[in-house]
């Protein structure tokens, strides 16, 4: 049985429990979705997913819980993914304002916050990726604008990157949470197998 947790400090994280229970489902597994909100949680789950959300606050909020520190611990154990807000925590570097930015410094990316325009221009877009077809939802999007050797590109969005794999690590420009569509929740749990 897979326990899939979802960081609940900040951000849409009910959209992403309904989104891998709906996975869980479709695919026939056994599994639950739990929101974790300490460290100890955290050690009790088979993959992490950290959501959007405000990536400042939620970044200040790791380093306080100390979260950040099991995050850390168990890289490379567990699949993690991180999606808009969750994706610019998940970088090494991040091109602007990162004096006030926590990182998690996991994946050898250098995004860039809200690439696209602040919330009045969010959007939605269909994306050819490595995947197949995805619908995404583009809110304050990052985007990814240096990728190191072993990061994986999975998905472009008129010429940015806005989705990349590196070993267990998954980054994603967008909210998959926010659609019906499954597809990269079944790739992430295919990570957990692996």
């Amino acid at each position: 049985m897979l326990n899939i947790g979802v960081l609940a400090v900040q951000g849409d994280v009910s959209e992403h429990v309904s989104a891998v229970e709906n996975t869980f489902i479709k695919l026939k597994v056994q599994g639950t979705a739990v929101e974790v909100k300490t460290a100890e949680e955290i050690s009790k789950i088979d993959a992490l997913i950290i959501p959007g959300g405000e990536s400042t606050a939620i970044g200040k909020l790791l380093v306080k819980t100390k979260i950040n520190k099991e995050i850390k611990r168990l890289s490379g154990k567990i699949p993690i993914m991180g999606t808009c807000a969750g994706m610019v925590l998940l970088a090494k570097k991040v091109s602007d304002g990162a004096k006030e930015q926590p990182l998690l410094n996991l994946m050898d990316i250098k995004v860039k916050r809200n690439a696209f325009g602040r919330q009045k221009e969010s959007f939605e877009a269909e994306i050819d990726s490595k995947l197949g077809k995805i619908h995404g939802v583009f809110i304050r999007a990052p985007v990814i604008e240096a990728a190191g050797d072993e990061v994986e590109i999975l998905a472009e969005y008129k010429g940015k990157i806005v989705m990349a794999k590196q070993n267990k690590i998954l980054a994603a420009a967008f909210h998959p949470e926010l659609t019906d569509d499954v597809k990269i929740y079944e790739y992430f749990l295919k990570l957990i197998k692996n």
